[in-house]
């Protein structure tokens, strides 16, 4: 079994920051693509960023130059830094992540369950 968790949302003002973190655990054997998803209230999900295993990141434009995407290996941990938040920010971020089991085995994809962010004009 996989687990993935979120942590570190809440209710900030305008302008604020957050940190959110992203941790897989259970029987892991390597965690290939990592990506922050966000659903606001009556929209679909959508991606924020990504992240491959080698590092190399992809932002969506709204949050280009405001948000960074990380990642620590050897904890099975990802993060997202956002800065300068903005109401339309709001929503829950789910994590999304692409895991190997085994080391012949095939990728399965895990989502958490989703950390709710509150940004007040």
């Amino acid at each position: 079994q996989v687990q993935v968790v979120e942590s570190g949302g809440g209710l900030v003002q305008a302008g604020g920051s957050l940190r959110l973190s992203c941790a897989a655990s259970g029987s892991i054997f390597r965690v290939n693509d990592m990506g922050w998803y966000r659903q606001a209230p009556g929209k679909q999900r959508e991606l924020v960023a990504a992240i491959t295993s080698t590092g190399i990141t992809n932002y969506v434009d709204f949050v280009k130059g405001r948000f960074t995407i990380s990642r620590d290996n050897t904890k099975n941990t990802m993060y997202l830094q956002m800065n300068s938040l903005k109401p339309e920010d709001t929503g829950v971020y789910y994590c999304n992540a692409h895991v190997m089991r085994s080391a012949w085995g095939r990728e399965y994809e895990y989502w958490g369950q989703g950390t709710q962010v509150t940004v007040s004009s």
